[in-house]
């Protein structure tokens, strides 16, 4: 059986951006490296006008459907470990709440926190989350579940915030 990594080529744009510029080919923990490769995007990102961070996010979601169908059906694996894209589109949501909030962007505990957070979400898949990976497929499905989990992270991002006096 042939290893579906070796079915992607980096010089493929959907391939590349699907494995996040190659974080996502760690032989270890690929999602979790592929969300740290978000950080320093996030980081940019996160420079902008709160209107246009929010477009960018539609726009990796929206395009993020695509990159990962055309990836996914390229490998002939659903949601193989390697794509990674999801990951940064569901990170960049739940950091949204520090810009969103005005608070200061390069405090760490609030970077910590939500790359934690989000990590927990999209690794264990509480209720909707896992309900969602096992029964929305293709592309779509592929963004869906760290979509909602990045959305379910902002929310706990902002309580354990206000939890530990962060946001006074």
């Amino acid at each position: 059986m042939t290893n579906p990594k070796s079915r992607l080529r980096m010089n493929n744009p959907w391939h590349l951006l699907a494995t996040g510029f190659g974080s996502g080919l760690s032989p270890v923990v690929p999602g979790t490296m592929g969300t740290l490769a978000s950080v320093p995007f996030y980081l940019l990102l996160a420079q902008l006008p709160l209107t246009l961070y929010i477009l960018v996010i539609v726009a990796a979601a929206v395009i993020g459907i695509k990159i990962c169908q055309v990836t996914s059906d390229d490998m002939q694996v659903h949601d193989h470990g390697s794509i990674v894209w999801d990951e940064f589109a569901g990170f960049w949501i739940t950091m949204l709440v520090v810009p969103l909030m005005q608070l200061p962007v390069l405090d760490w505990r609030w970077l910590v926190t939500g790359f934690v957070l989000f990590r927990f979400f999209d690794m264990v898949k509480p209720w909707p989350i896992g309900w969602l990976d096992k029964r929305v497929h293709g592309g779509f499905g592929i963004m869906l579940d760290d979509l909602v989990a990045g959305v379910m992270a902002a929310i706990a991002l902002v309580l354990v915030g206000h939890w530990a006096g962060w946001l006074v």
